[in-house]
């Protein structure tokens, strides 16, 4: 596709992902397949990590049966064992291994266990999720014979499109572990059946992923109903006369509250998102298969339907009354707030007016010290002035008529107005002192 250069064969650069998303398209091909044939289905959860396992494991496989190991960035690979074939696929969060073989594959179900028999093994990667056994027959045998074969209070069956070929399945789990399925393929193009016998395994697959968030719902609701319980005892506590103390403790327990419900949200997100994705691709493969309905038994959209859906109901169910009561809670908080906001405004306001009121005080006791200090200031002058006359008198610097002690009382007037124009110096000093304290 590119030169040296990085150049396409169009003469244009192509763009760096252009290659991987043609890739895509193309990344896990449907095989043709003959019938009579015996498939085994197993997937298994994986994370990163053991992907990685996963993909040296079967790197070692390939290399121990002399095959061709998969390219290091594959997540599709086709083998071929003797009389085995294997399709080994991993996807986002778990890895399949589709064994198929034509030996002995004219009874169908006759070989139920076959890795307890040996007739091939591998390294598990993760937990098991899936395990089908699939068989696909030709179609001289009538439909009711292999009916037989499958629990008739769950057994579906469905026609295909325009072609005389049936579907049977009654998703149970049998004896060794395994759902059964089992395909009649009266003259069914090997193309057509290698796409109808994916279909069918993907179905399985997916609807299985699909149910995994049901649990984790369950779990959930009753955590979840605890919870509403302590915030509709909060709520009903606000309603109570409390104090500061009271509303702080009330608030935390609301913040631990929404902590709680965050968490408990954030885990069980991806997994209610992953079961709708996967309900629709259930859905999209049995719309490809172009499903006829055939006499009186159930279809498999039906039995989907009427299991599939309610429990992805309930995962949506679960996951909006976890956002509606993260709401609630927010809002509570948000009142709870606004509840201390306004309580603490009103201290606030009547520790201003308490301030205010001793302030009126100080001032008023200021007045009254300052008078006291005109008044001691200037009794302290006169009595200076008294020593003064006396030392004026004994040293007969006053008049005869005037005595001493008349004229310190003279001198008594002088000293009041000195006392007051120190103390209004003092306070005009102390209020400029005061305002340039602002400034700074």
């Amino acid at each position: 596709m590119e030169s040296a250069d990085g150049e396409a064969r169009v003469g244009f650069k192509e763009h760096e992902l252009r290659a991987a998303a043609l890739a895509e398209l193309h990344a896990r091909p449907f095989l043709p397949l003959d019938a009579p044939r015996r498939v085994y289905h197993y997937g298994f959860a994986t994370d990163y990590d053991a992907a990685l396992a996963d993909r040296k494991a079967v790197s070692a496989l390939a290399e121990a049966q002399g095959v061709l190991a998969p390219e290091p960035g594959a997540k599709f690979h086709y083998f071929i064992f003797g009389d085995w074939r294997l399709r080994w696929e991993q996807h986002s969060e778990f890895t399949t291994y589709t064994w198929s073989t034509g030996l002995d594959a004219a009874t169908p179900f006759a070989h139920p266990d076959p890795l307890r028999e040996g007739e091939f093994a591998f390294t598990q990667p993760g937990g098991l999720i899936v395990a089908t056994q699939l068989c696909v027959v030709d179609g001289a045998t009538p439909v009711e014979e292999f009916a037989k074969l499958f629990n008739s209070q769950s057994l579906c069956v469905i026609g295909i499109d325009e072609r005389d070929a049936q579907v049977l399945t009654d998703f149970a789990v049998d004896a060794y572990g395994y759902t059964r399925m089992l395909i009649r393929a009266n003259a069914l193009p090997r193309f057509e059946a290698g796409r109808l016998t994916q279909r069918l395994l993907e179905v399985e697959t997916y609807r299985t992923m699909a149910l995994l968030g049901l649990p984790l719902a369950r779990e959930v609701s009753p955590e979840l109903a605890a919870m509403e319980r302590e915030l509709s005892e909060i709520t009903r506590k606000l309603n109570e006369k409390h104090d500061l103390r009271t509303s702080d403790r009330l608030l935390r327990r609301l913040s631990d509250l929404l902590a709680k419900s965050e968490a408990l949200s954030a885990g069980a997100a991806f997994r209610f998102d992953a079961s709708r994705a996967y309900g629709a691709l259930v859905k999209n493969r049995l719309a490809q298969m172009q499903e006829r309905r055939e006499g009186q038994y159930v279809t498999l959209s039906d039995f989907l339907k009427n299991r599939l859906d309610p429990a992805i109901e309930t995962c949506n169910a679960v996951e909006a009354r976890q956002k509606r009561f993260s709401a609630q809670v927010e809002r509570v908080i948000n009142l709870m707030l606004a509840g201390i906001s306004l309580e603490m405004e009103s201290q606030n306001g009547a520790l201003l007016e308490d301030m205010n009121r001793r302030t009126r005080l100080q001032m008023r006791l200021n007045v009254l010290v300052q008078g006291i200090s005109i008044a001691g200031l200037a009794y302290y002058l006169t009595g200076l002035f008294g020593y003064l006359a006396r030392g004026l008198k004994a040293a007969d610097a006053l008049p005869k008529q005037i005595s001493g002690d008349l004229a310190a009382a003279l001198t008594l007037p002088i000293a009041v107005l000195i006392a007051l124009g120190f103390m209004t110096r003092v306070r005009r000093l102390s209020q400029k002192a005061a305002r340039e304290e602002e400034v700074e």
